[in-house]
């Protein structure tokens, strides 16, 4: 019996004993009192045994957790614990030294913590995880908090307790050290360590890539290989420290002036590969475009550099080759592309050339023929033939004015061959400008003359001329100028003007209407054109192309067309004429249906202004 029991034993039972002692029934109640203090001795001690399992069974507990937070703090992964409504409830002190959150998490959300792109993240897969029940063994992610990226992969797993209440809890590890290691051997394995570019490795791939793509979609591609000139000098002089700063220009440069989704690497030393993609299936048009961005690359590498207090002058030797017609090893084009630099090289350094003989021929033609449309410009090699416009049977209206070029060695070049060129390098400005010039002082010649100064004259305006934001004021400028009626000046403008800036195009048009010009749509039928867009546009005829009128007896799609036009014409108010009509059987065609206007070899070709001024429609 405790100390405690023999007390309660005395306090309780001892005085009662002698108040009953001396009562006849006194021995029973002493007997009672002793069962009784037996008792509660027993009962005290159970009580005291319990207190100290208990206070055992806490102290177990506190160690257990003491020794469940010892580990989760020290050891090396983050680890959590939320409610099934995404607040936490725990978080190791690697989370929290981690995340800079200490003391600054409990009850919050990953809302609260973390940018909302991550937070949605976690708050999904919480949501799946409690959804299924299952865990979600690997989540990668890229959070940031404090200005700190740090790429964590983590495992979410369910927890329910006892009380049946749901938890998620997650272990996460950061292996934001294994990835930067990562980054840092691919950036050796592809990429130059001086420029920063793709080197021959990379550019392998991707040529293959290109290589099976293009050749699949028969789309043409093509390599630009570039070696500076004389690099080794540089070297050689200033030191390659200056050599190793103006290879990190070069490819500045370059990157400066690459199109959207090409690539350019540095194979080592001074060269360097530029791979254009999606260029024309067209073998001519595709070495136009490589042309295009080689002859930009000599332009820009040829601008002095300053490598520290030293200014110094590079020139590049660039070699092209077309890819993509037929399949091919990738050592193919690259091996193409460096003979062709070669041959930069040896026709004096600083220009390119084309690895196929066809395409190096008809790319020099083509500078060549470029070079000498700059001559005719200055050097009055251009003049205008007219091309009579009659209604009727043989009542001339007007003519149409078409430029011709008549060189010193060649004669006569077709307009076939060198209008196109003008659209591709901007020279169709300043021709369409000499013609409309000229077109505006021959109207102010037949002015003085009774029987021709009813006469119009239609000149072809080009998309590039009418979007040029001075058009009206340069047409405006030629009819002062020349001091000719505006009334008998007449634009032909053709349905690709309508393909862009619709408004820009009305609002030009209606102010040169406004002054008496007037419009005709050239070639209608074979472009772009809206009807909604055509009856706001501000016409007064619609030209029934060539191309139509060519089979109008012979082809029941051409005729429906030419009558569909004629028709349509009629609707709208404007009026109509024909071109190409070379038979008297299809002028007959076109009268019968509407059309009273022509023009063609029925009547006259295109002739210098000497013929024109005697011609006579015949009857």
């Amino acid at each position: 019996m405790t100390l405690l029991g023999a007390l309660a034993g005395y306090y309780l039972f001892i005085p009662p004993y002698w108040t009953f002692a001396h009562e006849p029934r006194g021995y029973f109640m002493v007997g009672v009192y002793l069962v009784g203090a037996l008792l509660t001795g027993l009962v005290v001690y159970q009580l005291q045994r319990y207190a100290n399992s208990l206070q055992r069974t806490v102290a177990k507990l506190q160690d257990s957790e003491n020794l469940f937070r010892s580990f989760m703090d020290n050891s090396s992964f983050m680890s959590w614990m939320k409610d099934k409504n995404g607040k936490y409830i725990f978080l190791n002190k690697h989370y929290e030294e981690r995340f800079e959150i200490s003391g600054q998490w409990l009850g919050k959300t990953d809302f609260d913590l973390f940018p909302a792109s991550n937070a949605e993240l976690f708050r999904e897969n919480d949501l799946k995880v409690l959804r299924s029940g299952l865990p979600i063994v690997v989540e990668e992610i890229t959070t940031g908090l404090n200005g700190a990226f740090h790429h964590l992969l983590s495992t979410k797993f369910p927890y329910v307790d006892v009380a049946g209440n749901q938890y998620v809890g997650g272990i996460a590890v950061d292996i934001t050290d294994r990835k930067m290691a990562e980054e840092k051997i691919e950036n050796l394995a592809f990429y130059d360590p001086l420029t920063g570019l793709p080197n021959r490795r990379l550019l392998q791939d991707r040529l293959a890539h290109v290589l099976n793509t293009s050749t699949r979609h028969r789309q043409l591609g093509a390599l630009l290989f570039i070696d500076l000139d004389n690099f080794k000098t540089l070297n050689d002089t200033h030191g390659h420290d200056q050599g190793d700063q103006l290879l990190q220009l070069v490819a500045q440069r370059l990157l400066a002036n690459m199109r959207k989704g090409d690539t350019l690497a540095r194979l080592g030393g001074d060269e360097f590969v530029i791979l254009l993609e999606n260029l024309s299936q067209d073998p001519l048009v595709a070495a136009t475009q490589a042309e295009t961005v080689g002859e930009k690359i000599l332009d820009t590498l040829g601008q002095p550099y300053a490598l520290g207090a030293l200014s110094h002058r590079s020139t590049p030797s660039i070699g092209i080759t077309l890819f993509g017609d037929i399949p091919e090893p990738i050592e193919e084009p690259l091996r193409r592309a460096d003979l062709a630099m070669y041959q930069a090289k040896a026709a004096g350094r600083n220009t390119l050339r084309f690895f196929d003989p066809e395409i190096q021929a008809a790319m020099t033609a083509r500078s060549l023929l470029e070079t000498d449309l700059r001559i005719a410009l200055t050097h009055n090699q251009l003049l205008l033939h007219y091309q009579p416009q009659v209604i009727g049977d043989n009542r001339l209206t007007g003519a149409e004015a078409l430029v011709r070029w008549l060189h010193p060695t060649r004669g006569m070049v077709s307009p076939a061959e060198f209008i196109p060129l003008a659209e591709d390098t901007g020279l169709i400005i300043p021709l369409g400008r000499w013609v409309l010039d000229t077109a505006c002082a021959q109207l102010a010649r037949w002015a003085n003359q009774p029987s021709k100064a009813h006469l119009t004259i239609a000149v072809n305006v080009s998309p590039r001329q009418f979007h040029q934001p001075d058009f009206v004021e340069q047409v405006l400028a030629a009819l002062a100028v020349s001091a000719a009626n505006p009334q008998r000046l007449k634009l032909e403008l053709t349905e690709g003007l309508l393909v862009a800036n619709v408004e820009d195009v009305i609002t030009k048009m209606v102010t040169l209407k406004n002054k008496g010009i007037s419009f005709s749509l050239d070639d209608f039928g074979t472009g772009y054109s809206s009807l909604a867009y055509l009856k706001r546009l501000p016409l007064d005829q619609l030209k029934i192309d060539q191309s139509f009128v060519k089979d109008i007896l012979i082809d029941a799609n051409d005729a429906a067309i030419a009558k569909t036009i004629i028709a349509l014409a009629s609707s709208l108010g404007l009026s109509v004429i024909a071109e190409g009509v070379e038979q008297e059987a299809q002028r007959q065609f076109l009268a019968e249906h509407g059309c009273d206007a022509y023009q063609g070899y029925l009547f006259s070709r295109p002739v210098p202004i000497e013929s024109f001024d005697v011609f006579t429609a015949p009857v």
